[in-house]
């Protein structure tokens, strides 16, 4: 893009100074702009799409880890239950 705005200068400069300047020569120079800025428009545009797929892909990940971790949890809190309920039945067993 930087040798396109050099290139543009250096057109309008001699347009300025040149009568027999063909303004063609800008028109394909414009031509050239408008492709750059589509390519520049098109690559933002499929970096957006990755970044977006990223965040998903996170975002699933994250939800995968939370679904285990919570599973675990639970596993956890129904031995301890199970646990205490043992205990319990021991306990006023005795007491009989």
């Amino acid at each position: 893009m930087e040798a396109l705005f050099s290139e543009f200068t250096f057109l309008s400069n001699e347009a300025l100074h040149d009568r027999s300047f063909d303004p063609s020569t800008i028109e394909d120079l414009m031509k050239l702009f408008e492709i750059e800025a589509y390519k520049a428009w098109a690559n933002l545009e499929l970096e957006s799409q990755i970044e977006a797929q990223d965040v998903v892909d996170y975002m699933e990940e994250s939800e995968d880890y939370l679904d285990s971790v919570m599973k675990s949890a639970m596993a956890e809190f129904r031995s301890f239950g199970e646990e205490m309920n043992s205990i319990c039945k021991a306990e006023y067993g005795s007491f009989d």
